[in-house]
């Protein structure tokens, strides 16, 4: 029998309250670093339950578009709540570990042996992109396309087409992997740090120091609030 006429989703609970709190964002005309109602005030006034209210808020927080300062309050990170739908990030974090598999092997080879192959036009290039991202992030942006510009100056670095084709394959999911860690907060400073770490390494052509700091690197792009959310079902 034909599925086309499947029982239509229901749209849980707390992802009305997020489509509700983008509207309020926006008609209060809320900006980056200002404070929303707290949990309480918005259950009563939106007639739901607080674990409504706060799978809202921790889908938000795992987005990167709030912070929540515990006995603080839960401030915006962005002027907007464009918050994206729920399967979308259900399938983001069910893929975003292998692409940080693949990644850790590709890139950390990458580096290592753009630690023994680069010259001199690859280290200007490497140097350009690191400041150009450490410019980004004194202006307090996520820096995303300079990172993009880094790790591509790196495999440029290594002067193997095959593994660099490789990598021009997952660029997409490299590129959402790469959001996904810059929109955690503090993250575009520690990465510029590390990607510094990573520079250094090329430059002293020191082929284990490089793949060291790539991997660690590689390693704490992994750690998002992402990987640690669960989709809860309304209560």
């Amino acid at each position: 029998m034909s599925d086309s006429l499947r029982p239509l989703a229901r749209p849980r609970l707390y992802e009305q309250v997020v489509a509700r709190l983008r509207e309020y964002v926006r008609t209060e005309g809320l900006r980056r670093g200002d404070r929303i109602p707290p949990e309480r005030e918005l259950a009563e006034r939106l007639g739901v339950s607080r674990t409504s209210v706060r799978q809202a808020i921790v889908a938000l927080e795992v987005q990167g578009l709030v912070e929540v300062r515990h006995g603080g309050g839960t401030y915006l990170l962005r002027d907007r709540l464009d918050a994206e739908p729920l399967e979308a990030m259900i399938d983001r974090r069910r893929r975003l570990p292998d692409v940080l598999d693949a990644r850790d092997a590709l890139e950390t080879k990458l580096a290592a042996l753009a630690a023994a192959r680069r010259t001199d036009e690859d280290l200007a290039r490497i140097d350009a992109a690191l400041a150009d991202m450490r410019d980004a992030v004194r202006r307090g942006e996520l820096a995303v396309a300079e990172d993009e510009r880094f790790h591509a100056a790196v495999t440029a670095a290594a002067h193997s087409p095959l593994l660099a084709e490789f990598m021009a394959e997952i660029s997409l999911s490299i590129a959402e992997s790469r959001t996904e860690s810059l929109r955690q907060p503090g993250r575009p400073a520690q990465s510029l740090d590390q990607h510094g770490r990573i520079a250094e390494a090329v430059r002293a052509g020191d082929p284990e120091a490089a793949a060291d700091a790539m991997h660690a690197h590689v390693e704490s792009v992994g750690r998002v609030k992402l990987l640690q959310w669960q989709a809860g079902a309304d209560d």
